[in-house]
């Protein structure tokens, strides 16, 4: 990526386990709630829809139904050739919420349509190796894809995903942040120019740009409240 380059990390709407509680829902979509907000985000960053030249997004459903409502005009200027399926970006526990579907699960859904499912390898929903849930190996996925954005030849990226994996890969060399984001929040982030060009290639915050939602916490933050009373960035 060129040193301007940007990064619009965001993270999907409300989605049915965030307002249950209940971590049993398979692959848990959003709520109709969730999906209004989806939609509410697009129209407030229209400059940035303008300007985003690739999309990547979890292939969770909640995920991509964000990302075809709150980036929907992004995607018709650039097609869905241009949106890309990065299952490195699926949420961190192994819980049924936060597990996706196999390929043939969901090939024939509206949400899927158009969409290259050529990433969504045999393994990527068996929360094993490469995708297991502690925490060494999410670190080592989370770096993967900061790696990953730091290849890409495009100038504005977004990244749609999910609470848990994005406080990973906002880490920094204290360790993962510990910021609660918003449901259908929208962040801009560039490298470090201190970590660049490492392995870690840690990124820097420059602003929240939008938020169409409230604090619904992730199956991780339930710990967290329940251990601490609080967390960092909660309302």
């Amino acid at each position: 990526m060129a040193p301007d380059s940007r990064i619009i990390l965001t993270r999907h709407a409300q989605a049915e386990h965030n307002v249950t509680f209940d971590w049993s829902i398979h692959d848990a979509p959003l709520t109709p709630l969730g999906k209004k907000q989806a939609a509410s985000l697009a129209p407030q960053i229209p400059d940035l829809q303008q300007e985003v030249d690739l999309i990547a997004t979890s292939p969770l459903t909640r995920t991509i139904q964000t990302t075809r409502r709150g980036w929907a005009p992004a995607i018709q200027r650039l097609g869905l050739a241009n949106v890309v399926l990065l299952p490195q970006a699926q949420e961190v526990n192994d819980l049924p919420c936060d597990t996706g579907r196999p390929r043939k699960a969901i090939e024939s859904e509206a949400d899927f349509q158009g969409l290259d499912l050529a990433p969504l390898t045999e393994d990527w929903t068996s929360k094993r190796d490469f995708w297991a849930p502690d925490e060494e190996t999410v670190a080592a996925r989370a770096r993967w894809v900061r790696q990953w954005l730091r290849a890409r030849p495009e100038r504005t990226i977004v990244l749609v995903a999910h609470g848990d994996i994005l406080r990973r890969i906002v880490a920094g060399p204290a360790g993962p942040s510990r910021v609660m984001w918003k449901n259908a929040e929208a962040r801009v982030y560039r490298f470090d120019p201190a970590f660049v060009e490492g392995e870690e290639c840690f990124l820097d915050e420059r602003g929240v740009v939008a938020a169409a939602g409230g604090y619904d916490i992730t199956s991780s933050e339930m710990d967290l409240v329940a251990g601490e009373g609080e967390v960092e960035g909660k309302l």
